[in-house]
């Protein structure tokens, strides 16, 4: 996918999205129906100015260039779509996350009370439904009260993935609006798509609405789901505190999601101050030695009696295995560190009892809270807007707190991540006093992804560059080359292997 550049004075740049004027000519518009929808007859401007734009980095310097921009959603006057015209098709693909049928209900209600369009389908079980299913009929009535669900009403799955197969359906079923709810693998899936459909030279628009609870989507504020997981996450929390506060020498260990970013357990600990030690991909720790977790365990039960840990599924993971989706497939790391941790205090005279937690299932299969069903809204809505208006090849997301669309190839070039240089990793150090594992002692085993060293100064750019951290050390980040099958232990050695 060609990046679709507009460039301005004092250093602007519009990263802007497809439309189908690139690749269609001559199409005919029509004036937005939202002129005459009693919802938008309150509004003080009903449509967006064309040349609205919203820049990526919300600090600027005086001297410096504007920046790059994203082209803001909302409304146009004129749309590319009359409604009886429109055969619209929503899909959900990949794992379980808060608000999946928000988002459904929104883009059925939506298009139906915003712009009139009455032909909506439903592709049941991802991508393959497009082949191998029927599809679902779906109207306001048949989706009123589905947000009050978790999970999602027409079902999911990973892979099943043929280009041609899917697009072939879309066209013989004269689908020209395709709705795709995913993560970073169904939008590369949907970028592949929207190519095809192009290729062909349909009229058919395909947008996309970012969804995981990781929050690993980049260049967006957040995805939808975030914060109803960090809210139930901190839950399990404040359980495994109450666990382990109640027994001599407890601790509470919870292992969340987070295959290659840690922010739902990074904020789950923010949020619930009763954790002591927080464990995520982005920064690799050890367990022996000075400054190790071993060491920071004990003292802690000597201070307090009880502990918690909070550690996500991608922390001192080693194994390259991915699922059909192309997600990294993990073992259990609580149950290894749990196993790791009973082990080293059983040689010592220090008795523990420690509780294992794991919510993962629990936390993403709850309905959405208040905050996320307004976020899903916003969203869905954002996405209709767009593809009426002749939009395509993109997603949607907020950025500065402003929704934009954003052309695929930017939110799935590479994840989001946790800066352990960044000022919120420090407030989280700050919060629970625990190591940060940036020092290990000459001879740790490391618990993490080893081969490649990020220096933390390109990363701290990567992630914040306008935060002007002034970093002190290096961040490690380690890959093995090969792994073994099970967890073993070697000469004594505390390291994780996996195959």
């Amino acid at each position: 996918m060609e990046p679709k550049i507009v460039t301005g004075e004092g250093g602007y740049a519009l990263d802007d999205v497809p439309h189908f004027s690139d690749y269609l000519t001559n199409l005919p518009t029509y004036p937005n129906p939202l002129q005459t929808n009693p919802s938008y007859s309150v509004t003080k401007q009903y449509f967006v100015d064309f040349d609205d734009t919203v820049v990526q980095k919300a600090v600027q310097h005086k001297d410096g260039p504007r920046g790059i921009h994203f082209r803001r959603q909302g409304p146009r006057q004129k749309v590319y779509f009359k409604p009886d015209e429109v055969t619209a098709c929503i899909v959900t693909c990949g794992g379980l996350c808060p608000g999946l049928n928000t988002v459904i209900r929104e883009l059925v209600c939506g298009l139906d009370y915003m712009y009139g369009v009455k032909n909506i389908l439903g592709i049941e079980c991802g991508y393959k439904g497009f082949y191998a299913r029927n599809t679902l009929p779906l109207t306001p009535k048949t989706v009123d009260s589905i947000h009050k669900r978790g999970g999602t009403i027409l079902g999911t799955s990973r892979g099943g993935y043929v280009t041609s197969k899917i697009v072939d359906s879309i066209q013989d079923r004269g689908i020209n609006q395709v709705y795709i709810i995913g993560g970073d693998g169904t939008q590369k899936g949907a970028s592949v798509i929207y190519q095809e459909v192009r290729k062909r030279g349909l009229k058919v628009a395909v947008v996309g609405i970012p969804k995981t609870i990781d929050n690993d989507i980049p260049i967006i504020d957040k995805s939808f789901g975030f914060d109803t997981a960090v809210e139930e996450a901190q839950r399990v929390g404040n359980a495994a505190h109450t666990e382990a506060e109640s027994v001599e020498n407890g601790i509470g260990l919870v292992k969340l999601m987070g295959r290659d970013s840690g922010f739902i357990a990074m904020f789950a600990t923010l949020a619930s101050r009763d954790v002591d030690c927080c464990l995520i991909p982005e920064s690799p720790f050890y367990l022996e030695g000075e400054g190790g977790l071993y060491e920071f365990i004990g003292r802690r039960l000597r201070e307090n009696g009880h502990m918690v840990i909070v550690i996500a599924e991608g922390a001192g993971e080693k194994v390259e295995e991915r699922d059909p989706s192309g997600n990294k497939a993990f073992k259990d790391v609580g149950l290894w560190l749990s196993f790791m941790i009973k082990e080293h205090f059983a040689k010592t005279k220090l008795n523990i009892t420690l509780k294992y937690i794991d919510p993962t299932y629990m936390i993403r299969a709850v309905p959405a809270n208040a905050s996320d069903n307004v976020y899903c809204t916003i969203l869905a809505q954002s996405a209709i807007h767009g593809a009426m208006a002749g939009y395509t090849g993109c997603t949607v997301g907020p950025v500065n707190g402003r929704q934009c669309y954003i052309p695929f190839y930017r939110v799935i070039e590479k994840p989001n991540k946790v800066v352990i240089t960044d000022r919120m990793w420090a407030r989280l150090l700050s919060s629970t006093n625990q190591p940060s594992f940036m020092h290990p002692p000459k001879g740790a085993i490391i618990e993490g992804k080893q081969d490649e060293v990020v220096l933390s100064e390109s990363a701290a750019e990567e992630s914040n560059e306008n935060e002007k951290c002034t970093p002190t050390s290096t961040s490690l980040s380690i890959h093995d080359n090969h792994v073994d099958d099970q967890y073993s232990m070697s000469n004594g050695s505390s390291e994780l292997l996996l195959k």
